[in-house]
């Protein structure tokens, strides 16, 4: 066991293992409290539908939402207007050279409604060593030598966990995700966890699932398909 119950929530504890509480089985959207977020406890924690999701007020919350919002590669929809825009866009896009500058300029970002950010030391330093091992990864958005926009997240089986993104110009971070999509047939992808209801993700065809279902799919493809470690530079070339 690495958790207790009390007062009806499980709380992490640091023994050595990183199991979490059964997500099907919790009462809401947090699974679990606390722990440190080092990239083996993340690893468990995606191959289990749970991510981190907190912020710096906060105990570190682990969340598997009782709804997730996911867009199976099949059912990707891009609007003319940025398909237009893909034939001329200014942009260069990279994979993986950049990904400590893409997850610092998520944190810093500002977005409408939004105060303050998940995005915390701890973050980016757990999913910076994730990274290292190959299992995240950034897409990036360059306007000449400049990083825009872009994004990140991490890749288990044929499912990418998408984490966040930005923009500092005119569709940055929809060419850096677009490009993405694009390529993910060669990476042996075709699910994207966009984890929470978004307006952006709806708009490309993103739809809510049970937890139930998504957790079950989840456990059944990640017997089925490798993950593509290491850095995917070469793929955006």
């Amino acid at each position: 066991m690495s958790y207790f119950l009390f007062n009806g929530r499980y709380f992490i504890t640091e023994n050595g293992n990183y199991n979490f509480p059964e997500p099907l089985e919790a009462l809401g959207d947090i699974v679990a409290i606390g722990g440190k977020i080092t990239p083996e406890r993340l690893l468990v924690a995606y191959q289990n539908g749970i991510f981190p999701w907190y912020d710096e007020s906060m105990p570190v919350l682990w969340q598997s939402p009782v709804e997730r919002f996911v867009l199976p590669l099949e059912k990707l929809h891009i609007g003319k207007s940025m398909r237009k825009w893909m034939k001329h866009s200014p942009y260069r896009i990279t994979a993986d050279t950049c990904f400590k500058g893409v997850i610092k300029s998520c944190r810093i970002i500002k977005r409408e409604g939004q105060y303050g950010t998940w995005i915390t030391p701890a973050v980016i330093d757990g999913y910076c060593k994730l990274f290292e091992m190959g299992y995240a990864h950034s897409v990036e958005c360059w306007l000449e030598e400049k990083l825009v926009g872009g994004l990140y997240g991490v890749s288990l089986g044929n499912y990418f966990f998408g984490e966040s993104m930005f923009s500092r110009a005119d569709n940055a971070s929809k060419t850096a995700f677009i490009t993405l999509t694009e390529k993910m047939p060669a990476l042996g992808l075709d699910m994207i966890d966009c984890q929470a209801y978004t307006e952006n993700m709806a708009r490309y065809g993103a739809e809510n699932v049970s937890r139930e279902d998504f957790i079950n799919k989840l456990r059944s493809d990640l017997t089925k398909h490798e993950t593509n470690k290491g850095k995917w530079t070469d793929y955006f070339q």
